[in-house]
This record gives structure tokens, sequence and C-alpha cells, in this order.
């Protein structure tokens, strides 16, 4: 069933330090694989270095800042994409002055996220 999913109309899920992640694909359609989003990051905020059961693919679509990839920090610019295989600690750091977004892919309807910091194990869309 076809459909237009209104980015304004979405509920935000907030995530802390103002950052706000909105779903894209609210309700999987029978047989997808795969789930997407976009996160806003405020200047200066990051979200914890984490992990997921599922590849994920990142791309920063406003803004700047870096992308920490198993320890190491890359510049992440608009339209620049990461690939990031299940199991890999990554976040993203807003180092601009303005907003930064990323858009967000997985690939599973079913996502979890670990903290490295404490090792726990959260749905995806908890904090």
């Amino acid at each position: 069933m076809a459909g237009l999913i209104r980015f304004d109309e979405v509920d935000p899920v907030a995530r802390g330090d103002g950052i706000e992640s909105i779903r894209l694909t609210p309700d999987p359609l029978d047989g997808q694989g795969f789930t997407m989003g976009i996160t806003t990051f405020p200047p200066g905020t990051s979200i914890r270095l984490h992990s997921h059961n599922t590849i994920e693919q990142v791309t920063v679509i406003e803004g700047e800042g870096m992308a920490e990839l198993n320890g190491e920090q890359v510049p992440a610019r608009p339209y620049d994409t990461t690939q990031i295989a299940p199991g890999e600690w990554h976040r993203f750091i807003n180092t601009g002055t303005g907003r930064m977004r990323i858009l967000w892919v997985y690939g599973s309807t079913q996502v979890t996220r670990t903290f490295a910091d404490t090792g726990e194990t959260v749905d995806q869309f908890e904090r």
C-alpha cells in the first residue's frame, strides 16, 4: 500500500540534550527489511557510543560534525555516508555552529542499540 509520511506530522523521539529522531518508517510494510529516519543534533551535542544488531548506513544531510567509528573520529559533511556493520561502535558529534541532521537506514525492522559505557541493550527508540 503506497502512502506519504509527512515529516512534520511524525512525533519526534527525544534522545536527550535536544537531540531528536524521527522514524520515517513508523509502520513497516509486509516484507519490508529496513528502518529509516532522521536525527537532528543541536550544536555541541552527540549521542552515546553504541552499536546495533544490524547494519546501518548514515548520510549527513545538513551541518557538519564528526563520525566516531570504532575509536577513530573522522570529519563528516553533507552527503558523506558511513557503512557500519553490526556490533561496530559508533556515534555522531555535532562540531558545527548550526544543527546537524543525519539520515539513517538500518537493514532490519527490529533494531537494538547497545551502549559501550554500560553494555546495556535497548530497543532503538529508547534513550
